[in-house]
């Protein structure tokens, strides 16, 4: 009886250890659900215009911010009280308050998100319903949705650098999925440069190359997959494309003027960057560089990076502005209902960003640069990240 009940009691335990803690879950569903909202309410504006602040995309994005700041908030200030050892473990102390790396950045996030909100709708008050994405709230924003994403993340390190066997590998597929999150962040935030009539200039890939090649070098030092990089970019594309066929399912109207488009339903996302490309060629290239020197290997994968992403957009960016792509499957002749027809985008040709083939070719150079020294930022950031405990 007494073995019985001791067996019962260690299977308890194993049980406890390889369940994901509750934060975690919290934390995941946060970055989720302001994701989701995110680009959601991207599309209510280009598809309904500035709305109230009541909407359905505006609820999601400050769900999320509410739930990590609550949530990590709550995580905090129970290890904050407890006066047990074991409860304080994988903890940091920061004025005076014990609790996990990751949770106070997602407290600080969510209520960086939860105070953007009342600012935003000074804002639109204030200067009008304008559709712009760098507004100084809308900066606010951003920034608590990037912490609550990169704390997230960090509180899955912290769990999965202590733990070993089933639970690490659910915490690894966790971590896959929610650092595509911050990838995304690095590629929305620059997204009115990213359309395709930019796509034959060196500013497209410059900005791509300031942070990309950083964040998918730095998967790739933290995580056991041989091709980390490549399930990021796949998740991200995955994903980019559920919402360029999901959204237009659902009926919408522009409600602001002037509307230049007939747009009779949400627009979503345009087709996604050709990422896995260069991921894919970095996570074939990693082990054959496993010898170099940090400088040399972050040199081979940002040119890795740069010169595929290249070899894959650039000929893929006439695909987009041909007839063939003007179907739900490439979604090309979506267009938002504030944009003119006499733009490029909507007239098919190539924004000629700079002026000379020489200003081109410099700029380009400017640009491999970038990517080899945010490469170089990868390596150090990954090394942190395997250094996460707490």
């Amino acid at each position: 009886m007494a073995q019985s009940a001791a067996i019962s009691f260690s299977e308890r335990i194993t049980v406890r250890t390889e369940s994901v803690p509750w934060f975690v879950w919290a934390s995941v569903l946060a970055v989720t659900s302001s994701a989701v909202g995110g680009i959601w309410d991207i599309s209510w504006h280009e598809s309904i215009g500035r709305d109230t602040f009541w909407t359905a995309p505006h609820l999601f994005i400050q769900f999320g911010g509410v739930l990590a700041a609550v949530a990590s908030a709550y995580l905090i200030l129970t290890k904050s009280f407890s006066r047990s050892a074991e409860s304080r473990a994988g903890a940091v102390r920061i004025w005076g308050f014990y609790g996990p790396l990751g949770a106070f950045v997602c407290c600080w996030g969510g209520v960086a998100m939860v105070t953007s909100a009342p600012f935003d709708n000074w804002w639109h008050n204030a200067y009008g319903l304008d559709v712009k994405i760098l507004s100084p709230p809308h900066i606010l924003l951003i920034l608590g949705m990037m912490a609550i994403r990169f704390g997230a993340v960090v509180l899955i390190l912290g769990e999965m650098n202590r733990a070993e066997g089933a639970l690490r590998s659910k915490l690894h597929v966790l971590l896959l999925y929610t650092y595509t999150y911050v990838l995304g962040v690095a590629v929305t935030v620059f997204q009115e440069a990213l359309f395709t009539n930019y796509m034959h200039t060196a500013r497209f890939y410059f900005l791509l190359a300031t942070c990309t090649p950083m964040f998918l070098v730095a998967i790739a030092q933290v995580s056991p997959s041989r091709w980390a990089c490549t399930w990021v970019a796949g998740i991200f594309t995955a994903i980019s494309l559920a919402f360029l066929w999901i959204l237009p399912l659902f009926p919408a109207q522009p409600k602001l003027g002037p509307v230049y488009h007939d747009v009779t339903h949400f627009i979503p996302p345009p087709f996604p960057l050709l990422l896995i490309v260069p991921a894919f060629a970095m996570d074939l290239l990693r082990p054959r560089l496993r010898q170099w020197a940090g400088t040399l290997r972050a040199a081979a994968l940002g040119a890795a990076f740069l010169f595929t992403l290249i070899a894959a957009q650039w000929p893929f960016a006439y695909f987009l502005f041909s007839p063939a792509s003007r179907n739900w499957l490439f979604g090309a002749h979506y267009f938002p209902y504030f944009v003119s027809l006499t733009t490029d985008w909507v007239q098919g040709v190539f924004s000629p960003v700079e002026g000379t083939p020489f200003e081109f070719w410099s700029h380009m150079a400017v640009t491999l640069g970038v990517a080899m020294l945010s490469a170089w930022l990868g390596l150090g950031l990954g090394n942190w990240m395997r250094r996460v405990r707490r």
